[in-house]
This record gives C-alpha cells, sequence and structure tokens, in this order.
C-alpha cells in the first residue's frame, strides 16, 4: 500500500450536489451574488420587452446611476446574459438585447417577478403595520 492512503473504509456513493466548500469557492457563488444584487433581474427583466437602447434603460429604472447601470450592462455581457450593439452614427447609438441564454435566466425568474407584482399591495401593508407597530415601541410582532 503506498504512502498516503486509506486504510478506513469510506462512504463512496458520490451525489449531484455540490458540497458547501464547493459552492462557496466555486464560479456559481460568484454568478448567484452578481444575480442577487440590485439591479441584475430588473435589467434581465425589462430587456425581456425586447431590444433597448441605454437612456431607455436608464429612463426605466427609478433610481439607478448612469454608472451603475453600465456596470451592470458590462457583467450582464460578460456573462453572456446580454448584447451589446454599437450603431455607427453620431452620437453613439448603443441597443443592449436579451442572449438566448439571458432569455433562459428571464423564463427562470418569471415566477418570481409575476409572485413580486401579485403581493406587493400585500407586502407594503405587512411593512406599514410592522414600521407602525416598532414606532409605538410595541415588542408584539
Amino acid at each position: 500500500m503506498e504512502d498516503g492512503t486509506s486504510t478506513t473504509p469510506r462512504h463512496t456513493r458520490r451525489t449531484n450536489r455540490p458540497t458547501v466548500e464547493q459552492t462557496a469557492t466555486c464560479e456559481i457563488r460568484d454568478l448567484l451574488d452578481r444575480l442577487a444584487d440590485k439591479w441584475s433581474l430588473l435589467v434581465v427583466e425589462l430587456l425581456g420587452d425586447g431590444t433597448q437602447r441605454f437612456t431607455e434603460l436608464k429612463r426605466r429604472i427609478d433610481g439607478i446611476s448612469q454608472r451603475m447601470l453600465t456596470l451592470t450592462l458590462r457583467q450582464l455581457e460578460r456573462d453572456g446574459l446580454v448584447t451589446r450593439t454599437v450603431h455607427p452614427t453620431v452620437p453613439p447609438r448603443v441597443d443592449y438585447e436579451l442572449t438566448s441564454l439571458g432569455g433562459s435566466l428571464l423564463e427562470a425568474i418569471q415566477p418570481i417577478v409575476i409572485w413580486t407584482r401579485t403581493n406587493r399591495p400585500e407586502i407594503i401593508k405587512s411593512r406599514q403595520r410592522y414600521d407602525d407597530s416598532t414606532r409605538q415601541g410595541s415588542t408584539a410582532r
């Protein structure tokens, strides 16, 4: 037997699920972090309406800075979710659209978007009740 070879029997059945350590150290974690950021899924959802110019996206996303939209679009392009087309005009016109990979992500998140729109009024009421109770010093929640 070679040095370093274990003589202890081990469970050798493998599963398809990665361990926590593998997930934390691989690119999956990086991608999930990006998709869970404040703007990426919103941009994907808006591009589901079709090709849009940078200025159209900026106008439709309340509160996003030009720099943050630029960074978000670059990352989505880098991940293969969005394509960027520069038209040779003065000033240059830049269009963004979902790739087929981005379209498949949109299909995956669409149920969450629908759930959010459907339940938004109830969530707003719940937040208001919570905020009111904490302002009054109530510990019952």
